[in-house]
């Protein structure tokens, strides 16, 4: 008990003072509140596009609401995952970092609140607003990682970096948006994407590297699970030269060798799941967290295929790589933090097994649509309702947990 003790409050020893302790529980630590509203706009967003898709409303989102749909939940719904991983990851990452808590924490999450609610409104409020508003955010959870990037020994800048890409192509984006730049804003769309894949991959590796060491030391298997850059930085380059190529020569014929050559490198990374000593291919979330990877190898080798053949179907298979693999990877870490950062051991049941199984069914229901193209207008709608029904498992399961104490007893 007191070993568990210790290893539970690894992560906190620089909470705040006294003065700075949120009264209420849901503000104690950055993943809280980001989840408690993520959730939930998860929920109503999917299912509003989801009926748009279906035929069943229209809405104008400026006359051009494919764009806009593919900006909010690439975007939109990425910050707030970003705020939950840096929140939550740089006290852990950095020995010494103060978290973010109490009312600093609730203001930047009402922050984001506010970008999502103008982009709502944007027909209204104008495009400028919107921009300001979202690329605001950035540019204060760029200042809040300001150290990550100037670490002398450069650990885990990566993903400062990468945030620091992200904010360049968002404001390329709402540049073109606003007539400022020339270059599509659907083009700029897709390079955006590939930008949060490996932000993903960055992210992916190092939550890999907690999740099954702290699952296999509560099933006491005597071994430690180590994610070694090499395969990661290969998936990644790759990603980059796929991001630049379809940027810059998006009908060439070597893009489809390059999307096959992504989906190679990423299966590449599930022999990081194959210890020297020890089995652990028949643990649940070993399965669930290669999931994610799986998702997006087929998302490029999928692209890839299509571009070799007729050259149809892309953007739909894009959605194993958005829906399912990014998707995939939100609920993952939404799940495995509530479970590590409330205090409690990280368990599986029938219900960690239907929300992954859930998702990669929508998934395949809505990525594989160019096979089933008569029942598409009922594919855009189902594969919705299914997607977001294990955000809504997620809230029955996992707020009492993120509005009450940690189970152990320690702050945060």
């Amino acid at each position: 008990m007191a070993e568990e003790k210790k290893n539970a409050t690894n992560h906190y020893l620089y909470y705040p003072d006294d003065q700075w302790v949120p009264k209420w529980s849901w503000l104690a630590y950055g993943f809280r509140p980001i989840f408690l509203v993520l959730a939930p706009y998860m929920i109503i967003s999917m299912l509003l596009w989801g009926l748009v898709w279906g035929g069943v409303f229209n809405i104008s989102f400026m006359n051009d609401i494919l764009t806009w749909h593919i900006y909010e939940m690439v975007f939109g719904v990425a910050t707030a995952g970003i705020m939950a991983f840096l929140f939550t990851g740089l006290p852990e990452l950095f020995p010494g970092w103060i978290p973010v808590v109490g009312w600093r924490l609730s203001l930047i999450v009402l922050w984001w609140l506010l970008g999502r609610v103008s982009f709502w409104m944007i027909d209204i409020v104008g495009i400028g607003i919107v921009a300001s508003v979202n690329l605001s955010l950035l540019v204060w959870i760029l200042w809040h990682a300001k150290d990550v990037i100037l670490d002398p020994l450069q650990r885990h800048a990566s993903l400062a970096y990468t945030i620091v890409v992200i904010f360049a192509i968002e404001s390329w984006f709402f540049a073109a948006m606003l007539g400022y730049a020339q270059t599509s804003s659907m083009e700029i769309l897709k390079v955006a994407v590939g930008a949060f894949v490996v932000l993903t991959l960055l992210a992916l590796r190092r939550v890999n590297m907690e999740a099954i060491n702290e699952m296999m030391e509560d099933e006491e298997i005597d071994d430690v699970f180590i994610a070694p850059p090499p395969r990661y930085n290969l998936a990644i380059f790759t990603v980059i030269i796929f991001t630049i190529v379809e940027l810059l020569y998006p009908t060439n014929s070597i893009l489809g060798w390059i999307g096959l050559a992504v989906g190679a490198a990423m299966l590449g990374i599930l022999n990081d799941y194959i210890l020297k000593d020890e089995y652990i291919l028949n643990q649940p979330y070993v399965w669930y967290l290669s999931s994610i990877v799986i998702m997006m190898a087929l998302g490029y080798a999928f692209m890839g295929y299509a571009l070799l053949t007729n050259g149809e179907g892309i953007n739909h298979f894009r959605h194993f790589i958005t829906s399912g693999g990014i998707g995939l990877a939100y609920l993952m870490v939404m799940i495995i933090v509530s479970f590590v950062h409330t205090g409690r051991h990280l368990i599986f049941n029938i219900w960690t097994h239907l929300m992954v199984g859930l998702m990669i069914i929508a998934t395949l229901m809505r990525a594989l649509i160019p096979f089933f193209e008569e029942y598409s207008s009922f594919l855009y709608l189902s594969s919705s309702i299914v997607w977001v029904v294990p955000f809504v498992i997620y809230i029955g399961l996992f707020f009492r947990y993120l509005v009450n104490p940690r189970a152990d007893g320690v702050k945060g």
